[in-house]
C-alpha cells in the first residue's frame, strides 16, 4: 500500500469528507494540519503545484488533488489501484 498524506485544517468539511472516505476504505494516512503547523503550508503549496486550499492529498508520489478529485478518482475506479501502487 502506498503512503498517503493529506494536508488539512480542522474546520474544513472537505477535509473531513476526504478523511472519512479513506478511513472507510481502511487506508492509513498521515495528516498534516496546516493550522497547527503553519510552517508546512508553503511545503503543501509547492508540492501541490500552487494549489493553496485544503485538503491536498498525496498517494505515494502522486498528487491526487482535493476532496472532489479524490471522490472522482474513487468513482472512476482509480483509487484502489493507485493505493496498491499501480
Amino acid at each position: 500500500m502506498q503512503a498517503v498524506e493529506i494536508y488539512t485544517s480542522p474546520t474544513c468539511g472537505f477535509c473531513h469528507a476526504a478523511k472519512r472516505l479513506l478511513r472507510d476504505k481502511g487506508v492509513a494516512f498521515t495528516e498534516i494540519d496546516i493550522r497547527a503547523n503553519p510552517d508546512r503550508k508553503p511545503e503543501m503549496i509547492n508540492r501541490a503545484g500552487g494549489r493553496m486550499t485544503v485538503p491536498q492529498i498525496f498517494i505515494g508520489d502522486t498528487h491526487v488533488g482535493g476532496c472532489d478529485d479524490l471522490f472522482a478518482l474513487e468513482n472512476r475506479g482509480g483509487l484502489d489501484p493507485l493505493l496498491a501502487g499501480g
